[in-house]
C-alpha cells in the first residue's frame, strides 16, 4: 500500500512551488489533502490536480495569519475526513521585493568577490513595517495552525507535524533580510519545543530548513539577476544548482509516514551552502 494511504494532510501555501509539491506528492503516496491557500486560481488548479490522481481534496482559503479562519479550516477538514493526521506549514512570506533584492546583491557580493570590509548597512537601513511584516503568517500562522491541528491530533495519540523552515533561521545565509531570518528561527525552534511537548502522544514534529528551492519566486529573481550576480549566488552552493521542489516534497512525505524515529529535528537540504 502506498505509505500514506487513509492519511488526511494539511498543506498550508499549497496553490504554488514548494507547497503544490508536497501536496501532490502526499497524494501520490495515498493521503487526501486539504490545500490551503490564500490565491483562489492555483487553489483551483492544484485542486483538480490532485483529484486527477484519484485522491479527494478539500480547497480551502484561508489566510493563515487569521486565527479564526484556521480554527474553522481544521474543524471544517476533520468533519470532511474524520481526522488530521498530517499538517505541513508551508505558507510564508519571502524576501522578494526590490529592496530586498537589492540588499541579497550586495549581500551576495561581499561574500564572493574581494571588496572592502565595511557594514552593509542592512539592518540599519531597515523600517518597523521591514520587520513586523514576517511574522503574522511566518510565525503566528505557523502556531495558529500548529495549534489547531494538535486538537485534533492528541486525542487520537498520532500524527506528523512538518515546519517548512529555511537555512535562513539556522545560519547567516539570510543576512540580506534580517526579519525573515529571525521568523524562521522562531520556526526552527518551535519545532523542537513542540515536538517535546507531543511526543508522549505519539505525534511527531520535525522541520525541513530549506536551502534555495527552484520555486517561481526564486527563479524569477535569477531571471532578473545578471550574469555576475547569478556567479555570486551559485558560488554559494558547493552542488552548484538549486534544489527542486519534488526533492524537498520526498523528504516531507517520509517524514509524514511511520517508518522512523525522528522529532525535533531540523532537516536541512541545501546543496552544501550550510554544512
Amino acid at each position: 500500500m502506498p505509505p500514506l494511504s487513509n492519511r488526511t494532510a494539511v498543506v498550508t501555501g499549497a496553490g504554488q512551488g514548494l507547497g503544490k509539491a508536497i501536496a501532490m506528492a502526499m497524494a501520490r503516496a495515498g493521503a487526501d489533502i486539504v490545500a490551503c491557500d490564500i490565491r483562489p486560481d492555483t487553489l483551483t488548479a492544484v485542486t483538480a490536480e490532485i483529484e486527477a490522481l484519484g485522491r479527494h481534496c478539500l480547497p480551502a482559503r484561508v489566510d493563515v495569519s487569521d486565527r479564526a479562519a484556521v480554527d474553522h479550516m481544521f474543524d471544517g477538514a476533520a468533519g470532511r475526513f474524520g481526522a488530521i493526521d498530517i499538517l505541513v506549514n508551508n505558507a510564508a512570506l519571502i524576501p522578494d521585493s526590490p529592496a530586498e533584492t537589492s540588499r541579497r546583491n550586495r549581500h551576495y557580493a561581499y561574500l564572493t568577490t574581494p571588496v572592502e570590509r565595511r557594514s552593509l548597512g542592512i539592518t540599519t537601513s531597515l523600517t518597523d513595517d521591514d520587520w513586523l511584516k514576517w511574522w503574522d503568517v511566518n510565525v503566528h500562522g505557523v502556531f495558529w495552525c500548529t495549534r489547531a491541528a494538535l486538537r485534533h491530533m492528541e486525542p487520537r495519540r498520532h500524527g506528523r507535524i512538518i515546519n517548512i523552515s529555511s537555512i535562513a533561521g539556522i545560519s547567516a545565509a539570510s543576512a540580506h533580510s534580517p526579519g525573515y531570518s529571525a521568523a524562521k528561527a522562531a520556526v526552527a525552534n518551535l519545532t523542537k519545543t513542540v515536538a517535546l511537548d507531543v511526543a508522549g502522544a505519539g505525534i511527531l514534529v520535525n522541520a525541513i530548513a530549506c536551502g534555495a528551492v527552484a520555486t517561481p519566486p526564486f527563479q524569477a529573481y535569477l531571471s532578473t539577476a545578471t550574469d555576475e550576480q547569478k556567479r555570486s549566488f551559485y558560488q554559494q552552493i558547493p552542488v552548484g544548482r538549486l534544489g527542486t521542489p519534488e526533492e524537498y516534497a520526498s523528504l516531507a512525505v517520509y517524514l509524514a509516514g511511520d517508518d522512523h524515529y525522528l522529532t525535533g529535528q531540523i532537516i536541512s537540504p541545501n546543496g552544501g551552502a550550510v554544512i
